[in-house]
């Protein structure tokens, strides 16, 4: 147990280091791929995006990957939608499989997809007169498709790491005229690079509390034309408990209260902290609340949960609101199925 001690200490001091370094030389709003940075899990994102000591399901792939070391059961699925602003959707799913009560760790897939809409494309036209014209429509998207494996080296430390194909493309665009006969040419504006993400929970033993840590995002920067960008890397620590286990009067069988919190430094925006709350009662019915700050326009999220066990499978629904300022209220819908 001494090694895993050792590592969690290094792993916190190199993390210290970057975020320290990082405050000295800030690149705001210049990362690309910025998809890759949504929260998309109903649970996580009510809970103010501070899951990264929580253990969960193979969502937790889309978090820490380490979170899923410990899968209950021999397998889970979860399926959802998010509602963006801008009428932009996402969808992902992710399925995580438990071989052998979790001797070989838990290996799992994850997906996520983005339909930005249809946009009009218009050029400009060799005659003055004719002004602009219409070329149809096309439709920008993105996608990430990923490959995840967590470990339980011992019953507090584990680890988990993601490999992850990330497309985003912009669509075709008529860009020069062909001399032979004035037609225009066409060039798809597309990047894709592969995505790494790291991380570790520590179960400290006291309680429930945990502490855990992950790196997102960690890729070499990208292209569509001439100048390159980076992907939005993040480094995120967080601790988490039942509260309730301080309290001995309280059934825990009826009743949980998970308190949970997060600093988090994404490498285009400025360091964020992000608490939340959960209730469970009677483990089948969760009320959840959490708030991030700084940020532009979100910050409060609220959301619930239903789990439920039929014939052997533990079916599951989360929701979660965001009020997103000046814009739409964001909706996410999450179902989990696990047996």
């Amino acid at each position: 147990m001494k090694k895993y001690t050792i590592s969690i200490i290094l792993i916190f001091t190199f993390l210290a280091a970057n975020i320290g370094y990082a405050q000295n030389y800030k690149k705001l709003a210049q990362a690309g791929f910025d998809f890759l940075s949504m929260s998309n899990d109903a649970r996580a994102s009510s809970l103010g995006e501070a899951v990264t000591s929580v253990e969960g399901t193979s969502s937790s792939m889309f978090y820490n990957p380490a979170s899923m070391a410990r899968l209950g059961g021999f397998s889970d699925v979860s399926l959802g939608r998010t509602n963006w602003i801008a009428d932009i959707n996402y969808l992902h799913g992710s399925v995580a499989i438990n071989p052998f009560d979790g001797q070989f760790g838990v290996f799992g897939i994850s997906a996520v997809y983005v339909d930005y809409g249809d946009f009009q494309r218009t050029i400009r036209s060799s005659s003055a007169s004719a002004g602009y014209l219409d070329m149809g429509t096309y439709k920008p998207y993105a996608l990430a498709v990923g490959l995840g494996y967590a470990k339980a080296l011992s019953d507090k430390f584990s680890l988990g790491a993601n490999i992850r194909y990330a497309k985003q493309s912009l669509g075709a665009d008529q860009i020069y005229t062909v001399a032979t006969d004035g037609s225009y040419g066409k060039k798809d504006y597309s990047a894709n690079t592969l995505v790494y993400d790291f991380g570790v929970l520590y179960k400290t033993g006291f309680k429930s509390l945990n502490l855990g840590m992950d790196i997102k995002n960690f890729s070499q920067d990208v292209k569509y034309e001439k100048e390159t960008f980076s992907l939005p890397m993040t480094l995120n620590i967080g601790i988490s408990m039942n509260v309730f286990e301080l309290l001995p009067n309280i059934n825990q069988d009826v009743h949980s209260l998970l308190i949970t919190a997060n600093a988090s430094h994404p490498r285009d925006y400025q360091e964020q902290i992000g608490i939340g709350g959960e209730y469970w009662f009677m483990k089948t019915v969760a009320l959840r609340l959490g708030y991030v700050f700084p940020t532009d326009e979100s910050g409060i999220s609220a959301g619930l949960g239903l789990k439920q066990n039929i014939s052997g499978y533990d079916l599951g629904f989360d929701y979660s609101y965001t009020s997103f300022g000046v814009f739409s209220d964001v909706h996410r819908f999450t179902l989990h199925f696990a047996l």
